[in-house]
């Protein structure tokens, strides 16, 4: 029986690797084998609930990304609350790309969000960069609609780092923060509650959205910091 490692190499596409790489300046490319998002997934979908798929997750740290990716979309299939935490909380630490961070969507997240802030408020006051980025990702998902408080937004303003990953994910969360809460948010930027580069990347990123009306794009371009 093959090993989930070379069912991966059966899948590598060595043009598509050439391409991922240049997306993926802070990993080596010689862990990247290049399988395709979708074919990761089908992958995902026919170990789910094996034995071999238990004992890949337990298997830590993972040699290749895509090893990596793949484990984030079995976390997926946990569809208990706190088997998935744990799970997560076992993996996060090895997580170190932005792909694999923003590729993990587990639905069982969703089934208590009072519980779940506890654990954002943890990974957001992480020292790793991508237990940080996961966490604002998740207030980013569930709790910009009918979930959202203003201790969020203020949550994610108390970030301070200087790691880009980190930064550039405040920015996106701000940006989506202003096509769904616009009111409750603009306060960060007219008090200039944000780090200039994070300001004005927020800025950038709200006026490329759709979500946000031609009057409100104008009027945040005449926010940017000089």
């Amino acid at each position: 029986m093959q090993s989930i490692t070379e069912q991966l190499f059966t899948l590598q596409d060595l043009e598509y690797k050439k391409f991922h790489s240049k997306l993926m300046p802070t990993i080596d490319s010689d862990v990247i084998i290049g399988v395709r998002t979708p074919d990761l997934r089908k992958l995902a979908k026919t170990l789910k609930g094996t034995p071999e798929a238990e004992r890949f997750l337990t298997e830590l740290p993972h040699q290749y990304y895509e090893e990596n990716n793949l484990h984030g979309f079995l976390l997926e299939s946990i569809k208990e609350f706190d088997a998935c935490v744990t799970t997560l909380n076992a993996f996060l630490p090895y997580v170190d790309n932005w792909a694999t961070c923003d590729m993990m969507s587990p639905k069982a997240l969703k089934k208590d969000l009072a519980k779940l802030y506890e654990w954002v408020k943890i990974w957001t006051a992480s020292k790793e960069t991508y237990m940080v980025r996961f966490g604002i990702n998740m207030l980013m998902k569930y709790y910009l609609e009918e979930e959202f408080r203003p201790e969020y937004p203020e949550l994610v303003a108390s970030i301070r780092s200087e790691e880009y990953y980190i930064k550039m994910v405040v920015a996106w969360y701000f940006a989506t923060a202003l096509a769904k809460q616009y009111e409750a948010v603009l306060p960060y930027l007219l008090e200039h509650r944000l780090d200039v580069w994070t300001h004005n990347k927020t800025i950038q990123k709200a006026v490329e959205s759709y979500r946000i009306t031609p009057e409100q794009k104008a009027f945040l371009k005449t926010l940017k910091c000089k």
